[in-house]
């Protein structure tokens, strides 16, 4: 072993960089506060969704070393990958980021590195990290070393992107950062960049904030484009034939741990001078409303319609409800008195609001059919599912779907809304 490593936080990200680390040639111990997390993990049992994470689990636990605990142990350098949800006012909640820095204290020796991959705010790293140690009597940056290293994949390909991506490393001061950098450089093939902890704090920020921004304005435009009769399908399409343009999807929304929610981290820091930030969020905010909206044109929500909702996941292919503007919209429709049934193959029941259905069930006598989550299994719609619905309406909001030809039913999606109008009397009657 070329040293040991202690992840706090198993989930998305914590237990992937665990095992990346692992294959790498590291003791690894994971930790997690739930039990559940680590008795399944110990039994040969994945919680989370990610390609080809089954096989690598296996292949670490049998050739590598990784152990899942509820508690930390003394290690060389400490992960700390732990959640950073928003409160109801959007600033950032950081008690688990200051739970999970308090429960290493005790096993900390001089010399360990402390890496937070946490999307965290500026200067949290450190003015709330930092703190946490000295208090405990270390000189921060000479006895114990710390970084921020913020985590940037993509999931469904995470350790792809673990292991090629570039990385920013940013320190308390610059012999922490390079201290930092000497475990990563062991899988890292990319470019490691060292800075100091709030820039990579603020870059990290700013990547997904770069993002909010560009799809607020492909969902705002999607918005004038179905009041002026406009297909804002082929507008992204024509614009981004400039070779200095990339207009971003629009969609029922923005969700996840990361789009959703890394603007707040700098709205909250500088709330007057964050206007294009703000408005961007709110534009993204109000995607489930106008989903709502388009439903009503197909279907009025008296006497309890049905509607079939596919897909609740904040991007195709995952199991990762978090943030999802599609749980948005279902609660939105159940409000407005609609009967909703949804459906998604990737998502596990007991981790659902909403009772999971098969297709052919949430299908059966709906009015609607409503995709909302990107998922390969909803590219092609059996025509035989679509036989049981009262009218056969397709709204995609993620303009994947594709029908056989000769399917008798009709598909709505952002290129074509201001046909909706039109279309009431044909699906009621």
């Amino acid at each position: 072993m070329i040293g040991k490593i202690c992840v706090v936080g198993l989930g998305y990200i914590g237990l992937p960089t665990s095992l990346v680390f692992a294959k790498a040639g590291f003791e690894v111990v994971g930790v997690d506060v739930s039990e559940r997390v680590v008795k399944s993990l110990n039994a040969g049992v994945i919680h989370i969704e990610e390609n080809g994470i089954e096989e690598i689990y296996e292949d670490v636990c049998s050739r590598y070393s990784f152990q899942a605990k509820n508690s930390p142990e003394m290690a060389d350098a400490y992960i700390i990958a732990v959640p950073t949800p928003v409160n109801e006012d959007h600033t950032a909640n950081l008690d688990y980021v200051v739970s999970a820095t308090r429960s290493i204290v005790p096993y900390l020796r001089s010399g360990n590195v402390v890496i937070v991959e946490s999307t965290i705010p500026p200067r949290t790293t450190d003015d709330v990290v930092a703190p946490i140690l000295a208090e405990a009597g270390w000189r921060v940056g000479d006895e114990i070393y710390l970084a921020h290293c913020p985590e940037r994949v993509l999931p469904g390909n995470i350790f792809r992107e673990l292991i090629e991506n570039n990385r920013i490393i940013g320190g308390y001061n610059p012999i922490s950062a390079e201290k930092a950098a000497s475990f990563y450089r062991a899988f890292v093939r990319g470019e490691i960049v060292l800075t100091s902890s709030t820039s990579a704090e603020m870059a990290k920020l700013m990547e997904n904030t770069y993002r909010d921004v560009n799809i607020a304005l492909a969902n705002e435009l999607t918005k004038v484009s179905s009041l002026l009769g406009v297909d804002a399908l082929e507008v992204i399409e024509l614009a981004n034939k400039h070779p200095r343009v990339n207009l971003h999807s629009p969609g029922p929304g923005v969700g996840g741990h990361c789009i959703a929610v890394d603007p707040y981290f700098i709205i909250e820091k500088a709330p007057s001078a964050t206007p294009l930030m703000s408005v961007s969020r709110q534009i993204n905010n109000s995607m489930p409303e106008f989903v709502v909206e388009q439903v009503g044109k197909l279907v009025p929500p008296y006497e309890g319609h049905l509607i079939a909702a596919f897909g609740l996941t904040y991007k195709g292919n995952v199991d990762d409800i978090r943030e999802s503007p599609a749980l948005e919209v279902v609660h939105q429709l159940m409000k407005r008195g609609y009967k909703v049934r949804v459906h998604d193959p990737h998502v596990q029941p007991d981790h659902c609001p909403f009772r999971i259905h098969s297709a052919e069930e949430a299908l059966n006598e709906a009015r609607c059919l409503v995709i909302l989550a990107d998922h390969y299994e909803f590219r092609y719609i059996d025509p035989d599912w679509l036989k049981g619905m009262q009218t056969p309406v397709v709204l995609d909001t993620k303009h994947c779907v594709t029908f056989p030809s000769g399917t008798k039913a009709a598909l709505f999606n952002y290129g074509n809304l201001h046909l909706l109008r039109n279309v009431e009397p044909m699906v009621l009657r």
